[in-house]
């Protein structure tokens, strides 16, 4: 029960980046290279997290078949996911400039950002959760990162919504439902994943790691590139070489 609670607060702490985030993109006029230079850093980040502390750990402990079953799986259920919602309007929900539609210009596409974040914030925040299965603790790499980038989404996305004419009830209200709902994926992500056996628990990480990975390639790397162009990549770089260090800790 202790670590259950442990995975919520920290699945809590790093899901209230996004209200830091947005509290900065929707309070503040932020140049859009800013943002892109902030989105590409944060790509570099998870990128970091999902090499190391996913994929990597669930080969360790569950062998290569289902580590990949699990990431291909991932990646295409989100996929599929994002299909649907940017259908329904969220294609753009994580970028900055004018190209999310306001709810006039396309009705239903307020509730279909508000599941396009909650897709993206719920494979991050299950990793928190399974990084306390076993010893040693919460991964302070797996936070960190999360956390990071969680503060280049809420900043890129609030700035784009803002810019929609979504007003502030409303990003400030799904950021803080998504905190609260990230919490709670991270107390399922122990509570669940820790009650299976090795192949399972690795397959299960692979999901969430293939389903963060097309979520940076769909949604995060499109947004730097708009604005950062050459340099997305190097700026990219720096961000995975500093969570580097966490993961080796």
């Amino acid at each position: 029960m202790g670590e259950a609670l442990a995975a919520g607060g920290w699945g809590l702490l790093a899901g209230s980046a996004l209200l830091v985030g947005a509290a900065i993109g929707y309070g503040l006029r932020v140049p859009p290279l800013v943002v892109a230079l902030v989105m590409a850093f944060g790509s570099g980040v998870l990128i970091s997290a999902v090499s190391f502390d996913l994929i990597a750990d669930a080969h360790e402990q569950g062998g290569l078949v289902p580590t990949t079953l699990g990431a291909l799986g991932g990646a295409a259920v989100y996929t599929g996911a994002n299909v649907l919602l940017a259908r329904g309007g969220a294609r753009d929900r994580k970028r900055s400039g004018g190209q999310q539609p306001s709810e006039s210009e396309q009705p239903g596409s307020g509730n279909a950002i508000a599941l396009g974040a909650l897709l993206d914030g719920i494979p991050e925040s299950v990793v928190i959760g399974t990084s306390l299965i076993g010893p040693g603790g919460v991964s302070a790499a797996t936070v960190s990162a999360v956390f990071l980038s969680n503060v280049s989404e809420g900043l890129s996305s609030s700035a784009g919504w803002r810019r929609a004419g979504r007003d502030r009830s409303y990003v400030f209200g799904l950021w803080g439902g998504i905190a609260v709902i990230s919490g709670l994926s991270a107390v399922l992500g122990r509570t669940v994943l820790g009650t299976m056996s090795d192949e399972v628990l690795a397959a299960g990480s692979g999901v969430a790691a293939g389903a963060i990975l097309a979520m940076i390639a769909d949604t995060m790397i499109p947004e730097a590139f708009e604005k950062a162009h050459l340099v997305t990549g190097l700026v990219t770089v720096c961000g995975f070489l500093t969570a580097f260090p966490l993961a080796q800790t």
